[in-house]
């Protein structure tokens, strides 16, 4: 079955973009909002969750200060989720947009998934 691509839009208000980009880029940033422990070793990441689950996700792309790829192990290369960070010049306004891929039936589920933890990122960073 083919996942669906979809995109979730989150306003930081005015975060710094070099701020937000540790907390999305770095095991201790990451540990902070989306894992309970997070490492890297070369090109990357291991996730690990307090209920026992644990992921690996590569870094398939990056662009410092600006965007973050990650394909998730045994993925298609076809799919990722990647961070990228928007930043509004005029409006002094930082989003981060998170991109994803979901099979059609579990598309609502990780949706709310990413609302939340991006929620949990809001909150760490006090906006």
């Amino acid at each position: 079955m083919e996942k669906t691509k979809f995109q979730i839009e989150f306003d930081l208000k005015s975060i710094p973009p070099a701020l937000l980009w540790t907390y999305i880029s770095s095991p201790s940033g990451l540990k902070e909002w989306f894992a309970d422990e997070v490492t890297l070793h070369g090109k990357r990441f291991t996730f690990r969750w307090d209920d026992g689950a644990e992921q690996t996700a590569a870094i398939v792309a990056q662009r410092t200060e600006s965007s973050l790829r990650l394909r998730w192990h045994g993925d298609s290369l076809r799919h990722y989720f990647e961070f990228k960070i928007l930043s509004g010049e005029m409006t002094d306004s930082t989003s981060l947009l998170v991109t994803d891929f979901a099979l059609s039936y579990e598309l609502d589920d990780a949706r709310d998934l990413w609302i939340s933890q991006l929620e949990n990122l809001r909150i760490t960073l006090g906006c």
